[in-house]
């Protein structure tokens, strides 16, 4: 293929970075053009306390970490699977280790290092990067001409041979991807689910005492149970409600138990197992033992070895608490709380919804935008955190780029 091709990436994330990547190693001229000042702004935010590249998990394990995925979306991460990832990320001289959890990080720990890396290699490459500049839609003539903004030339329409729309969820919006090109795919006719916090801390009504004494503290080595789901790890509360990985892990359980986008079910919604290495009996009894000269909260600090934080816990739900060991072990292995709501999309840690995979063949092209294509957190799929956001970010940039130049291939 000769370099006379030229190709548009709209965003400068992850998956736009590799998608541009997989272009100019097809041999074609690439312009990425994004709206932000400087690229991957989220990618550098992610990586602040430790960038977590993927996980060393099997792959069969890996996967199934997206639940009801688009067959689309788990072939792209079969193609480019954890191991590769790594490999790549040590091909820009990013070493990387594997933590006590499974998470693989850069031994930098930081995400500039590697991006840095990135970029370099890019525009020795020959890739142009276009910022400041704002996606505006699609040209009047052509799907692949680019109609952008930006503060110095206005709007304006630039033909390309193709393009890959790579314009992130809407998370985190001060970043850059806000969403703002949702209404533009559904005036052309695409169907959009709806962006909603993913990953995101949950609201709870707390009393005073909790959110002024206790804001900020730990609930540490906890279970969170959703229905029949149970997710082992740690939560922070918050003056608004409860943040951490157990909560973002189990976001869209949650959420189906909320009622999803519908009417709000009735409470309790969650119930959060305090000391889910003990069951009922040996908790019981190791409050049984606890000196009668103790005060309940010293019994259950010594006794059962909750923090201060999980002692309030059980004061928001039940006060008094009750003075019968067993039902009090009872009430510690499931702490019932009620759910308001998410907090927003400008603290979540990603976005669900997006473009739907109905609208994409099997070459990640716009089956009504012919030399259009789309990749990344755009696109209607989600996944926990501990590395499988960036590692799906990255593999639908690659496949997208395949398919692109399968397609200019063709032509």
């Amino acid at each position: 293929m000769t370099t006379t091709r030229h190709v548009a990436v709209i965003g400068a994330g992850p998956a736009g970075l590799m998608a541009a990547q997989g272009l100019v190693r097809g041999g074609v001229r690439v312009t990425v053009i994004e709206k932000m000042p400087s690229v991957g702004r989220k990618f550098l935010m992610a990586g602040r306390g430790g960038l977590n590249l993927t996980h060393g998990e099997p792959l069969d394990q890996f996967l199934a970490r997206y639940g009801r995925a688009d067959p689309r979306l788990l072939d792209a991460i079969r193609a480019f699977p954890p191991k590769t990832q790594i490999k790549w990320a040590e091909g820009l001289g990013q070493e990387t280790f594997v933590g006590s959890s499974g998470r693989v990080f850069p031994k930098a720990m930081k995400a500039s290092p590697l991006l840095r890396a990135w970029l370099a290699k890019l525009e020795a490459q020959g890739v142009v990067f276009k910022m400041r500049t704002a996606w505006a839609g699609f040209g009047d003539d052509s799907a692949t001409a680019v109609r952008s903004t930006n503060t110095t030339d206005g709007t304006e329409s630039t033909p390309y041979d193709a393009v890959i729309l790579a314009l992130g969820g809407a998370s985190w919006p001060r970043l850059g991807a806000d969403g703002s090109w949702v209404p533009v795919l559904e005036q052309s006719g695409l169907h959009v689910a709806p962006l909603v916090p993913a990953n995101a801390g949950i609201k709870i009504e707390w009393s005073t005492l909790m959110q002024d004494k206790h804001a900020g503290e730990p609930l540490k080595r906890i279970a969170l149970i959703v229905g029949g789901e149970r997710i082992r790890g740690e939560a922070m509360v918050t003056r608004g409600g409860l943040e951490g990985g157990a909560i973002y892990a189990a976001t869209e359980a949650i959420r189906a138990r909320l009622g999803g986008a519908g009417k709000p079910m009735p409470g309790p919604h969650i119930k959060i197992d305090l000391k889910p290495d003990l069951d009922d009996g040996d908790l019981a009894a190791r409050l049984e033992k606890a000196s009668a000269k103790d005060s309940l909260s010293t019994r259950l600090r010594k006794s059962a070895g909750l923090s201060s934080a999980a002692i309030a816990l059980l004061n928001e739900v039940a006060r008094p608490l009750p003075r019968d060991t067993a039902a009090l072990a009872k009430l510690i292995k499931a702490v019932p709380l009620t759910v308001a709501g998410f907090t927003g999309l400008e603290r979540a840690i990603s976005t669900a919804g997006g473009l739907a995979f109905s609208d994409l063949d099997d070459r990640w092209m716009l089956t009504s935008k012919p030399g259009v294509f789309a990749c990344g957190e755009m696109l209607d799929w989600t996944a926990p955190t501990g590395g499988y956001l960036l590692t799906a970010c990255l593999a639908t940039g690659r496949a997208a780029a395949e398919g692109c130049l399968a397609w200019l291939a063709a032509r």
